[in-house]
């Protein structure tokens, strides 16, 4: 099967030709025709197969043929969870649009507003956006939605894992009831399906890969150690083994930051990329990974997701992440399209219930190997596979929302009961909202010696129906006679 065979135009298959593709991915020859059609479309894969290429294509195949965008409105709309999936969607946009009359924007937070706000008065055929600068946006009327045709939701179980499903449902109510709507997602969770009930109708399901399994190109391996001797060994391995392009992944921004000191102080080039870094540090820290500058690129899991790095050699886990699916994700890194990567993990004693999670979850028990002189002073325990199938947890009752966005309270079915007043010391009726009568003051009450409190900010009584002023407090000079 070839792309031609799919049903794309001699201008985006030039294009794709160009960037080196000849044979469609099972992904692709499967979600194509169906988007081309104008089905709606849920499909799932494994990272590194395409999906990308996947929605675009037939996309801007689409698109083609309609009128330009008009100012400040777009036709297609992709949604994306993080700044830099975003950035490389939009450059894939523009690539395979290249010979198109057709224009592609991308706006994502951490950078100023204004630049994003003067380009889409220009109109946007396809706008790249994640969630949150997109609502920014729509908030100044810099974009309107009346004209989407497309809706195209990437990476959707990590949008709703960073807790994007409350702009995303905000978004969802802006857009126009008739569209084509397209979810392509890593996986099949139960989150995801609660989400596809409200947005597409009659799906075409796409699921070409098993839940959470890894490329089989991908070679696997740990080094159990102890964890204050992690960052030397990662040395050691750097240097003896001439790794040359290196993605290094840790569970914290501080430990990240720790990490690519201790290399740069090693003579090892390195950046490090996570959160607490401006969208400028982000952007130049991966353009130089990629480029070959920087030789180590250390980062937290927001890399996990879309970062395409052509020809990755090698990925290391100097932590294991606590959610075995993010172990899925971040050697999903290397070993893309069909090329050959490898996974290494630094593992501790404290790490053993992950890696069983993990060898549990892809079904397979991970090879050792130990270094000299990095013999771990706590033996990690032999791990046995688990071939018991995963029971997935039972999900939270779903959330309704109101047309603007907002939570409604939740019901657990049964009818509600108010707590019964406690019993007053009168038995008089009491209207609702009324304040309680006071006590009748005895006949036979003695009146009392307490004195008058004094008034608000100590002022002195009114004499002859008049106030002292507060200036004028002083007593007045006395006259002899």
């Amino acid at each position: 099967m070839s792309f031609a065979s799919l049903g794309l135009s001699a201008p985006i298959l030039e294009a794709v030709a160009k960037q080196g593709y000849e044979t469609p991915s099972p992904i692709q020859a499967q979600a194509i025709p169906a988007i081309l059609e104008g089905k709606d479309v849920m499909a799932a894969a494994q990272t590194g197969t395409g999906k990308t290429a996947g929605f675009t294509l037939p996309l801007l195949e689409k698109l083609s043929g309609g009128q330009p965008a008009r100012s400040n409105h777009i036709r297609a709309l992709i949604l994306t969870p993080t700044r830099e999936l975003a950035a490389q969607v939009g450059e894939n946009v523009a690539k395979y649009s290249k010979n198109l009359p057709i224009n592609s924007a991308v706006v994502f937070g951490g950078v100023k507003a204004n630049q994003q706000i003067n380009r889409l008065r220009q109109g946007a055929d396809v706008l790249v956006a994640t969630p949150g600068r997109l609502m920014d946006l729509h908030s100044q009327n810099a974009v309107k939605f009346r004209d989407v045709e497309i809706l195209v939701l990437d990476e959707a179980d990590r949008m709703l894992d960073m807790g994007f499903i409350r702009d995303i449902r905000k978004i969802l109510a802006l857009l126009p009831k008739q569209r084509q709507n397209l979810l392509f997602s890593a996986t099949f969770s139960d989150d995801i399906r609660a989400l596809a009930k409200g947005l597409v109708n009659n799906p075409v399901e796409i699921d070409v890969n098993p839940r959470n399994q890894t490329a089989p190109t991908v070679k696997q391996w740990i080094f159990p150690v102890d964890q204050k001797k992690k960052a030397n060994l990662l040395t050691k391995l750097l240097n003896e083994r001439k790794w040359k392009q290196v993605l290094v992944f840790t569970k914290t921004k501080h430990g990240a930051n720790r990490l690519a000191t201790h290399l740069e102080s090693r003579g090892i080039s390195s950046a490090a990329i996570h959160g607490n870094k401006s969208q400028g540090a982000r952007t130049k820290a991966l353009a130089n990974f990629k480029s070959g500058d920087v030789r180590v690129l250390v980062a937290t899991d927001i890399a996990a997701r879309g970062l395409d790095i052509e020809q990755l050699p090698q990925v290391v886990n100097f932590e294991l992440p606590h959610v075995a699916e993010d172990y899925v994700h971040r050697i999903g890194r290397t070993g893309r399209a069909g090329c050959v990567g490898e996974a290494i993990s630094l593992v501790c004693a404290d790490e053993f219930g992950d890696l069983i999670a993990i060898e549990r979850l892809t079904k397979q028990i991970l090879e050792r190997e130990i270094v000299e002189g990095f013999e771990p002073s706590i033996n990690l325990p032999v791990s046995r596979l688990d071939t018991r199938p995963l029971v997935s947890k039972k999900p939270k009752k779903a959330q309704s929302f109101s047309a603007n966005g907002e939570k409604r309270p939740r019901s657990n079915g049964k009818p509600t009961t108010r707590r019964k007043p406690t019993a007053r010391s009168d038995d008089a009726p009491r209207t609702e909202g009324a304040k309680p009568a006071r006590k009748p003051r005895p006949a036979n009450a003695k009146p009392t010696d307490a004195k008058p409190a004094r008034r608000h900010n100590d002022e002195k009584p009114k004499v002859d129906g008049r106030r002292t002023p507060q200036r004028n407090r002083n007593k007045p000079a006395t006259t002899t006679n």
